[in-house]
């Protein structure tokens, strides 16, 4: 096969794996602007649904789940309200509606950079979640853009830190999505994240740092191992002052956490990052102490109309959260 057929090919399987994966992702039910999470039940002996959520959530308790379906926010494969006797099969399809019991409110507000039918790029604040998880549900990013917009298929084509600022990529359009989709997986998107960390005059710039990102022992987080490289960025200096720099960094891959693991790894955490080095103890929010990263530029050739665009943040890299 000839090395340009080989490259064709592999771009071809990417897309259309990025299009079995856009499709999945698309949440296919939402009440009040909240997509609906879906989960395949497990292999077991249950008797009924409900005793097969109870055991995959055990965290959640029984009651919580009884009132949800005497609510209708426990749906099939088709959208219809599963009854409380409802019989269990393995693999069936469950949607059902993320709750939190007084959720805070976030006071900070995302910006519209561009929007059409098929593409919207938004500037996030800081500390404000991409998609529902955990503790927020209303709060998010996701579920503020399809109530702003009355569109249920809004998904995110990729995604930042909750901690980060920035911007964010979402798909409007089914029928485009796989197209814009391949564009991250394909690396034809230029990227560029500001940040600010201690000196490094020990170091050469720019400086391409390449590493091998795994997860930690700690679930949530992400450390450097040994191996073969699977995350690589470049990181150049924009200025300088006595006690920090501010740093230019293009992740050429997109490796969870891998910008705040790699400037930790280098001896320069990103300025009051709460997780590297070291995991800090658990505290609110503080509005004057954002962590000090914003996703401040997409660049890409438009797979549409062959158009290239760029989008730009505003949002600050010191002072307080906005």
């Amino acid at each position: 096969m000839k090395e340009s057929d080989r490259r064709r090919r592999h771009r071809d399987e990417r897309r259309a794996t990025a299009q079995r994966t856009t499709r999945f992702r698309t949440a296919p039910f939402v009440r009040d602007g909240i997509p609906a999470s879906t989960v395949h039940l497990p292999i077991g002996g249950w008797a009924t649904v409900l005793d097969a959520l109870c055991a995959r959530f055990p965290n959640i308790e029984r009651a919580r789940w009884l009132d949800r379906i005497a609510r209708g926010a426990v749906l099939d494969a088709a959208g219809r309200p599963f009854a409380v006797d409802a019989t269990y099969a393995a693999g069936l399809r469950v949607h059902y509606f993320r709750e939190v019991v007084a959720e805070l409110p976030i006071p900070f507000a995302e910006t519209i950079v561009y929007a059409d039918a098929s593409l919207v790029v938004v500037d996030k604040p800081h500390f404000l979640p991409v998609v529902p998880g955990g503790e927020r549900v209303r709060e998010t990013l996701l579920t503020r853009l399809i109530a702003r917009f009355d569109n249920p298929h809004l998904v995110p084509l990729h995604r930042i830190d909750r901690a980060t600022a920035g911007l964010v990529m979402f798909s409007a359009d089914p029928a485009t999505r796989a197209a814009y989709h391949a564009l991250f997986g394909e690396r034809q998107i230029v990227k560029r994240y500001d940040a600010s960390a201690p000196p490094l005059p020990e170091q050469r710039f720019p400086l391409l740092r390449r590493s091998r990102i795994e997860g930690a022992s700690d679930f949530f987080r992400m450390c450097e191992t040994a191996g073969a490289a699977n995350s690589e960025t470049t990181i150049a200096v924009v200025a300088t002052e006595p006690n920090r720099w501010h740093y230019a960094l293009a992740p050429v891959t997109g490796r969870r956490h891998q910008l705040r693991v790699h400037m930790a790894a280098l001896g320069a955490p990103i300025e009051n990052d709460p997780w590297y080095p070291a995991l800090q103890p658990a505290a609110p929010d503080d509005p004057t102490r954002p962590l000090r990263l914003v996703a401040r530029s997409l660049e890409f050739t438009d797979p549409l109309d062959g158009s290239r665009r760029r989008f730009d943040s505003a949002r600050s890299l010191s002072g307080p959260a906005t």
